[in-house]
């Protein structure tokens, strides 16, 4: 008998469950730490910046990785199953639902590395008034014993969306930052890029990074005939090469025409946007929290929202959306080659919105979060 995707998800997490409450008789392993991420292929992210950091320590730790697979295998989940009922502390990075239904043991931590800066669009339990039935019943985040963020302004917005007290989020900064205050990374980063892409060196790089539309993974796309191309091409070629980064959710690539090939370049699967924005003079977005890593720069960006009305009916933000951004509206390409053209980013926006999203700009964060949430020495 062949099953539904949904009745294969119930019985695997019945299964799971199952198995691990008999993992639970095993005794807690204090020296185990677990990364686990359904979004990463390798070790990168914050994920990347933390273990480093505690590698650099030497601590005394036992590390072990399940990250993104294609197929997982039964063998495998069992594996998964009895290093989250046995390590004393478990990583994520991201929504993890194979974790929710799970009791978190009294002595082990539960750490969402979340991999957002700020807080921009709601998600989680702020979106309740806008869920089905089915999602107000959902355990997701709720068994996290700590998260991390950026800024002692956002704890609130952070413990709401997960559905946690706000004592469990811990404003150490945002790990993968670190490299926005390390000139020599920058400087190196850049020097790899331009090696191994020339025609980002020759002109000035406008780096186009919308979040999807739809409700998540299963039906995210983005309309790609919003932007036009022709017109970008016409107006700013001789000075400008376009990089398009464009949500992983999204499959559907965009169509780049023959004659813009030496104009407009696909960089969706290079996995680090954060590298990009080093080689990045402008940057276009929408909703996407790459807006508050590319702030750290103080370069221009400008806001593509073509459908803020219907995003705001269907997401919503935090904050006023207008008033918050700390760049330009635009609502159609020709906006957008008007300010570019002119020049007028309201650059004196972005300083404020640093000061309110980043607690430290300093790019110890990975530092914090070891001795924060793993040595425990809370006022470091």
């Amino acid at each position: 008998m062949k099953l539904f995707p949904f009745k294969k998800r119930i019985i695997k997490s019945f299964l799971i469950k199952s198995i691990y409450n008999v993992f639970l008789f095993l005794p807690l392993q204090k020296n185990k730490v677990l990364f686990a991420s359904d979004s990463r292929e390798e070790m990168s992210g914050n994920f990347l910046f933390v273990y480093k950091e505690m590698c650099r320590r030497n601590l005394d730790l036992d590390y072990y990785f399940f990250l993104k697979s294609s197929k997982r295998s039964y063998t495998e989940l069992i594996k998964l199953t009895y290093h989250l009922a046995t390590s004393k502390y478990i990583f994520l990075d991201d929504y993890y639902p194979i974790v929710y239904p799970l009791k978190i043991r009294k002595d082990a931590e539960l750490i969402q590395l979340w991999h957002a800066v700020g807080a921009f669009k709601k998600f989680g339990y702020s979106r309740t008034e806008r869920c089905e039935d089915s999602q107000l019943n959902s355990k997701d985040h709720l068994n996290y014993t700590k998260a991390i963020v950026s800024s002692k302004n956002v704890i609130n917005f952070y413990a709401e969306g997960f559905g946690i007290k706000k004592e469990k989020i811990i404003p150490t900064g945002i790990p993968r930052t670190d490299i926005f205050f390390c000139e020599d990374y920058k400087k190196n980063k850049r020097q790899d890029l331009y090696k191994q892409y020339p025609f980002l060196k020759e002109k000035k790089v406008i780096t186009f990074a919308p979040t999807f539309r739809g409700l998540g993974k299963r039906n995210a796309y983005y309309p790609s005939d919003i932007l036009d191309l022709s017109e970008l091409y016409n107006h700013l070629h001789d000075d400008y090469v376009l990089i398009l980064k464009i949500h992983p959710f999204v499959k559907e690539k965009f169509k780049i025409p023959e004659e813009f090939k030496e104009f407009v370049y696909d960089f969706s699967n290079y996995r680090e946007i954060n590298d990009l924005l080093f080689v990045t003079d402008i940057l276009i977005t929408d909703y996407s929290s790459v807006c508050f890593e590319f702030s750290l720069l103080n370069k221009p960006m400008i806001f593509f929202a073509f459908d803020l009305e219907e995003y705001i009916a269907e997401r919503d933000f935090y904050y006023n959306y207008s008033s918050f951004i700390p760049g330009v509206l635009t609502r159609s390409t020709e906006e957008i080659i008007k300010v570019i053209k002119s020049g007028n980013f309201d650059l004196q926006k972005i300083k404020p919105f640093v000061e309110h999203f980043y607690d430290h700009r300093d790019g110890n964060s990975s530092k914090r979060v070891v001795e924060q949430l793993i040595l425990k020495k809370i006022n470091c």
